[in-house]
Formats: structure tokens, sequence, C-alpha cells
């Protein structure tokens, strides 16, 4: 994925704001310069091919449970023209994202203070993404119902996950099915100079998500769907 020379220098300062802020807030535990270029930057950047293939002529793409702003920053700098919003429940990890956003002057791209629980039932986000990206947020069948009801019928969905991810798919995808989704396949990433197996699980969202969902009470982690 070719980068020019703007998008590059976006990620120097965006790796700088992250150590500077890193040292008051804990934004992550990887801190060296390899690190965070592959296992934060070049990660992230593995989801852009399948919004890519989905999305050819832009669109809007929720990231959810963003912490310091990845995959969605790293998205909106490979790819300007995407809409993307932010979305995490804590405040502080948000404030960072939004002081990044102004510091690279992104344009198109915004925070949103939120539960998943909780929005994924209101009408101004519900079934309105044409994509839903996440990295590392929960077990598949419980992520999958924070995901799916923010995917608009004929968008995707797409989990980044490590080494299980093959047989997460195979347990959750009862849950895809009844919340309006579809497993469209499980791709291996591999991260130059790393040997830790990582994966995309891609679903396409194929029917409305059912009013009840996402359930409310932390069901969806206490009793994730099967």
């Amino acid at each position: 994925m070719p980068l020019d020379s703007r998008q590059a220098l976006a990620f120097c300062h965006y790796r700088d704001l992250l150590l500077e802020w890193n040292a008051r807030f804990n934004l992550t535990a990887i801190t060296d310069d390899e690190g965070i270029l592959m296992r934060h930057f070049v990660d992230a950047l593995t989801v852009v091919p399948a919004l890519d293939a989905a999305l050819p002529n832009g669109g809007d793409v929720l990231d959810l449970g963003t912490g310091a702003g990845l995959p969605g920053i790293a998205i909106k700098i490979a790819r300007p023209k995407l809409r993307v919003r932010l979305m995490d429940s804590t405040a502080k990890k948000l404030t960072f994202c939004a002081e990044v956003i102004t510091q690279l002057s992104l344009k198109g791209i915004g925070v949103m203070h939120a539960r998943a629980e909780e929005a994924g039932l209101q009408a101004e986000h519900r079934e309105r993404y044409d994509a839903v990206v996440a990295r590392a947020v929960a077990g598949l069948a419980t992520l999958v119902e924070y995901m799916l009801p923010f995917v608009k019928v004929g968008g995707i969905a797409v989990a980044m996950k490590g080494s299980d991810a093959g047989a997460e798919a195979r347990v959750a995808r009862g849950a895809i099915e009844a919340l309006g989704g579809e497993l469209v396949e499980v791709a291996p990433v591999t991260l130059p100079g790393l040997t830790d197996q990582r994966a995309l699980i891609l679903m396409r969202k194929v029917s409305a998500t059912p009013p009840q969902f996402p359930r409310q009470g932390g069901k969806p982690r206490s009793q994730p769907l099967s």
C-alpha cells in the first residue's frame, strides 16, 4: 500500500503525539518505534484493502472501540475520502484522538463518546454506516452484537483478530446470522518481521438486525449469542 510523503509525515506526527500523551494517560504498552510502526500502524492499515473493495466510491466508516485511534485514524490518513467516526466509551482516549485530528488537520473524521450497546439502538447511528471496523475489543460472538447493528444492509463489518480467528468465526456464525450478517471470509494477515498470526474476519450485512439487539445490561459479554 503506497503512502506519499505527506501521509508518511502524518504517521510520524501521530507517533510523536502517541508517545507524548502516553506518558500521562497510558494509551499503549508499545513504545518503541518498530513496535508502533508494525504492531499499531501497519496492523491498522491491513483493513484498508477490504474497505477499498467494499467502498470504491467512499463511504462512512465507524471504528468501534477505537482506543488511541486505531485503526480509524490510520484509515483516514491512508484514505482521506472516507468519512470516519471514532467511537469509544473512555473519554480520555477520545480527547487524545481529537488532539491528533486537530494536529494532523484531518477533515471528515470525528469522535463519539458512547457505549456500543446504547448507541446501536439510536436512530442516528443504527444501520447508518457502510463499514464498521473493530480491533482488539471483545470475543467475536460478543463483538458482532456490538458491530452489526451499526452496519447498513449491504455494508460490511471487519473484525481484526489474532491466531484464534478461525475458531472464533466458527463459534460466532450463529450469532452473525441472528444479527442479520453473513460470514464472508477469514483472511490471514502477516506483518513484516513478525511471527504472530493475525486475521481479518469479514462479514456482510444481508438483512436488518432485529430490534431487540444489541441487548442491554452487559448481556453481549455475559451471555454471548450462539
